[in-house]
């Protein structure tokens, strides 16, 4: 039995229930326009957990009695390929499984889905670029458009420069039969050139600099190009709209590349809590682009040892409770971070070296091994700063001791 037969709908929410039983029932025939539906059903479910977005309805249970027979039989193209219907296919998994629709489903009887079975993955959308990309459309019409006008607005001042010139000789004219000597045109007086405002001072450098906050894994697939590296799908509590964002299920959230895969299994990245690095520039890895850094402690090596990158890794783990964009920083650093961080000013690199674990599997950061937080003549900095949220709770890693954390 479902857990939501006491659950009260407005006019508008049973309106839309009825159009998707509707369309359930018409999903059953083999149809022409059966494509089309299932494409505007996948569009539809691209940022919703329910058919109603996140309140479960009958009409999700009806879907699935709709299509459950059909998607059992699909190609994993059909599912996860460029032309397939991926959410679809997440939604039914998600009636099939979820407690909430009691439908017990046995085993043999579910629509098998491998979460490491993803053929394609849409690159997200650039906000930035789509912006720059319409604004020049714009400029192109408008330049095209106003031809017209341009050719009659240097008529106009041709014109207008003739009749100053015959006004100018008449005046001559008259001046001469008064005896008037002829008037000076008062000369124009150089503008004083505008003083240069001084460069804004730069912040000091320190590891409040760096933008690091709680992240929250929604999903988690490995790259398509790149053997690697897994594509995260994280979200960090950025606004709607922000630069390199997309909405993901409801939610705003960010594309993060990590090179994870073969050191943490593909099961523990799903739907669990991180820590992110929220302000470095976003980089391209293998054609999908990277818009933050997930943080994970490795053994710090020793001298003249080279790194193989083959781990152990252990990502770095937030306190309990902890709520996703929630800011983390270093006791005795806390500060406003930078925007985005600027590549040339090196800020990661000088400040990462720090980055620590503790004998008791905090992550901190050491001062003392930084020395470009000291100016010249200074005494050095020193101390070590556990990395905490605001209301104290430490950041740790599972078992890596003295290790290095990037």
């Amino acid at each position: 039995m479902s857990t939501f037969e006491n659950l009260t709908y407005s006019s508008a929410e049973q309106a839309e229930i009825n159009q998707w039983l509707t369309t359930s029932d018409r999903l059953k025939s083999s149809s022409t326009d059966t494509k089309s539906l299932l494409d505007t059903l996948n569009t539809h479910l691209a940022s919703r957990t329910t058919l109603l977005g996140a309140k479960p309805s009958k009409a999700d249970i009806a879907l699935y009695e709709s299509l459950a027979p059909q998607v059992s039989t699909w190609t994993a193209e059909q599912k996860t390929g460029q032309q397939g219907h991926p959410n679809v296919v997440r939604h039914l998994d998600f009636v099939q499984n979820s407690p909430l629709f009691g439908l017990s489903v046995a085993a043999d009887k579910k629509i098998t889905v491998d979460p490491e079975e993803i053929l394609y993955v849409k690159p997200p959308v650039d906000a930035k670029a789509e912006k720059e990309r319409l604004k020049k459309e714009k400029a192109a019409a408008a330049a095209a458009g106003g031809e017209q006008a341009v050719v009659t607005d240097r008529s106009k001042g041709i014109a207008e420069k003739v009749a100053d010139k015959v006004a100018d000789a008449k005046a001559a004219v008259v001046g001469a039969v008064k005896g008037d000597q002829p008037t000076q045109k008062k000369e124009k007086k150089e503008k004083a050139p505008k003083p240069q405002k001084a460069p804004a001072a730069s912040a000091p450098l320190s590891p409040c600099l760096i933008d690091l906050r709680v992240g929250h894994i929604l999903k988690a697939i490995k790259h398509p190009e790149a053997d690697s590296l897994y594509v995260s799908t994280i979200a960090m509590g950025d606004k709607p709209g922000t630069d390199d964002t997309t909405e993901y299920e409801g939610q705003v959230v960010r594309t993060v590349c990590s090179g994870l895969n073969g050191l943490v299994p593909l099961e523990e990245m799903q739907g669990r809590y991180i820590v992110v690095v929220a302000n470095l520039k976003p980089v391209k890895m293998r054609g999908i682009k990277s818009c933050a850094m997930v943080l994970a402690a490795s053994p710090r090596l020793k001298e003249g040892e080279a790194d193989d990158h083959k781990g152990p890794v252990e990502l770095v783990t937030p306190p309990a409770g902890s709520k996703a964009g929630e800011r983390v920083f270093f006791e005795g650093w806390k500060g406003e971070p930078e925007g985005v961080l600027n590549p040339k000013k090196k800020v990661w690199e000088m400040i990462q070296p720090g980055f620590t674990t503790t004998s008791d599997l905090a992550v901190a950061f050491d001062a003392g091994v930084v020395k470009e937080l000291s100016k010249e003549g200074e005494e050095p900095k020193t101390g070590v700063g556990k990395l905490v949220t605001e209301n104290g709770g430490v950041c740790t890693v599972k078992s890596l001791a003295g290790g290095i954390v990037r």
